[in-house]
C-alpha cells in the first residue's frame, strides 16, 4: 500500500491521524476542495499551499474529456500538470451517474454518457475508470461504484450495493500502480443497515488502502445521514483511513469526525463564495445584502486569512454584487476558514479537549440553544454530553421522548425537524 495512517489521538470513535500518502503527509480529519478540472476555481496552486490544502480532488470523468488523461500522463501527470506538490484525489466518475443521469445508460458492463461537450458516447467501466485514474496519477483513486440517490427506494438500492462490490473485483484487478496509487472501496446500500453491513463487510475483506462512504448528502433527512456514518465507521477498520464523500457543511464535519470519519470533500465552500457567501463561526455572512454596504469590519474578526486582514464586508459587498473577484476573495476566506477547521479538530482531539471544542462549536452555532435533534443525537452515540449547549426546553424535550411523550407540536421547527 502507498499510504500509511497512523492514529495519533482519539475521544471516543473520534480520531485524530498522520496519513501519509506519496505525494504530502496530511493530518486528519481534513477538508478537501474540490478541483473539477485540476483548478480551483480563482485561486492558484500557491495559494492553496498558503491556506493550507492538503488534498485537492479531481473528476476523472471531466479529465478524461477535457484535456484527456493520455494528455495529462504524457504531461507527467495531473501534479505536474497543474504545478500541485501536495496529495492529489480523483474521484471514480461514479457521481456522474447521478448528476448526468439523464446522459447516463448504466449496466454491468459500466455506464456510457452522453459527452455534455461534443455529444459522443463514452462508455466508462471499471477498467477504463481505473487506467484514466492511473494516468492521472492522483495519491488517492476511487474505485467506480454504481450510484443512486439516497431518497430512492426499493429494489435498485440493493442492485446498485451489489454491482458496486461485483465492480470493485474489477477494479482492483485494473489497477497497474497499486505501489504509487492507493485505491479506495466506496460502501454503498442506501439508507438500508442491512445492505450497507453487507457492503462494508464486503469491501472490510479486499483489504484495501482506505475505504469511503458513498451514497449520502443527497437529500436524505439528516438523522438517516449520521446513522449510516455511524453505521459504516464502527464497521470499518480502525488502521485505515474513512472518507465520507460529498460533505461539506462544517456542523456535518464536525458530527461525522466525533462518529470516527476522517476525510471529506465538497463544492459547497467554493460554490456558496461564488454566490456572494462567507463561512464564519456563526453559520453563513451573506455579503450581498444591504446591510453590509457600509460594514467596515472584515468578515470574521478571529480568522487570520488575507482576505480578513485587507478587506472589509463593505468592500467585498462592492465586488461580489459586480466584480470576478468577489468570488475569488470569498474562496480563499472560504477554504481557509474550512482548512482551519480541520487543524481545530486535529488538535483538539490530540490535546484531550475535542468535547470542549464541539461544545464551543455548537454555542457559536446555536446561541438559543436550538441545536437540532440529530445532532443530540449523534453526539450521544459519540459519547459527547452537549446538554449545556442547549435550552431547558430541548433537555425537557429529550426527557419527554424517553417517557415516550410526544410534544413534537409544542417544540420550534429546528429543534424537531
Amino acid at each position: 500500500m502507498a499510504l500509511r495512517f497512523e492514529v495519533l489521538g482519539r475521544f471516543n470513535r473520534a480520531r485524530a491521524a498522520r496519513l501519509t500518502l506519496p505525494h504530502f503527509t496530511c493530518q486528519t480529519p481534513l477538508f478537501m476542495p474540490v478541483g473539477t478540472q485540476g483548478t480551483i476555481k480563482g485561486l492558484t496552486t500557491d495559494q492553496l499551499e498558503t491556506i493550507g490544502c492538503q488534498i485537492i480532488l479531481g473528476n476523472t470523468y471531466h479529465l478524461e474529456l477535457r484535456p484527456g488523461s493520455q494528455l495529462i500522463d504524457d504531461l507527467g501527470g495531473l501534479h505536474k500538470f497543474m504545478n500541485w506538490k501536495r496529495a492529489l484525489l480523483t474521484d471514480s466518475g461514479g457521481f456522474q451517474m447521478v448528476s448526468l443521469l439523464h446522459l447516463a445508460d448504466i449496466t454491468e458492463e459500466g455506464v456510457t454518457f452522453q459527452s455534455p461537450v461534443d455529444g459522443k458516447p463514452m462508455l466508462l467501466t471499471p477498467e477504463e475508470s481505473i487506467n484514466i485514474q492511473n494516468n492521472i496519477g492522483a495519491d488517492i483513486i476511487m474505485a467506480l461504484d454504481d450510484v443512486v440517490k439516497t431518497t430512492i427506494t426499493g429494489p435498485r438500492i440493493e442492485e446498485a450495493m451489489y454491482r458496486t462490490l461485483r465492480w470493485i473485483d474489477r477494479c482492483i484487478a485494473a489497477h497497474k500502480k497499486p505501489d504509487v496509487q492507493n485505491l479506495f472501496g466506496i460502501v454503498q446500500g442506501g439508507l438500508d443497515p442491512v445492505l450497507r453491513d453487507i457492503c462494508v463487510r464486503g469491501l472490510v475483506e479486499r483489504n484495501l488502502p482506505g475505504y469511503a462512504i458513498g451514497g449520502l448528502a443527497g437529500g436524505e433527512d439528516k438523522d438517516s445521514f449520521w446513522r449510516v456514518v455511524a453505521q459504516c465507521t464502527a464497521g470499518l477498520p480502525e488502521d485505515k483511513p474513512r472518507y465520507v464523500m460529498g460533505v461539506g457543511y462544517p456542523l456535518d464535519i464536525v458530527v461525522c469526525s466525533a462518529l470516527g470519519a476522517d476525510m471529506y470533500d465538497c463544492v459547497y465552500p467554493t460554490r456558496t463564495a461564488r454566490f456572494g457567501s462567507a463561512l464564519v463561526p456563526e453559520g453563513v455572512l451573506k455579503l450581498k445584502q444591504n446591510a453590509m454596504a457600509t460594514d467596515e469590519r472584515p468578515i470574521d474578526p478571529s480568522c487570520p486569512c488575507m482576505v480578513c486582514k485587507n478587506y472589509t464586508r463593505a468592500y467585498l459587498h462592492c465586488l461580489v454584487t459586480k466584480d470576478p473577484m468577489g468570488s475569488q476573495l470569498l474562496s480563499y476566506h472560504n477554504l481557509s476558514f474550512m482548512a482551519r477547521l480541520s487543524r481545530d479538530l486535529h488538535m483538539s482531539i490530540l490535546e484531550g479537549r475535542f468535547p470542549e471544542f464541539v461544545r464551543g462549536f455548537l454555542r457559536v452555532q446555536f446561541p438559543k440553544g436550538d441545536v437540532p435533534k440529530w445532532v443530540h443525537n449523534a453526539m450521544e452515540v459519540a459519547g459527547i454530553d452537549i446538554s449545556e449547549c442547549c435550552t431547558p426546553t430541548n433537555c425537557q424535550h429529550d426527557a419527554m421522548e424517553a417517557a415516550g411523550v410526544d410534544i413534537s407540536e409544542f417544540c420550534p421547527p429546528t429543534r424537531c425537524p
